[in-house]
């Protein structure tokens, strides 16, 4: 159990850092023309991906809270 949980941790880790990278290169892609728009939403799509991901990652590590 707890190696499938440091397995995640390692996972988020490197997905917030990605996410984080990609907010980056979208900056600069839209602070130096010509934007290529392809691009760009090809990015901001992965972003999203990493979002979904990286909230569904968190949901499995925080413990079930029961009400």
């Amino acid at each position: 159990m707890e190696d499938e949980e440091e397995l995640l941790q390692e996972r988020l880790y490197e997905m917030e850092s990605e996410h984080k990278d990609l907010d980056e290169v979208i900056d600069r892609l839209i602070k130096t023309p010509p934007v290529d728009f392809l691009q760009m939403q090809r990015l901001k799509k992965r972003k999203l991906q990493l979002k979904d991901e990286i909230q569904r990652i968190k949901s499995m590590l925080l413990p079930d809270i029961i009400a």
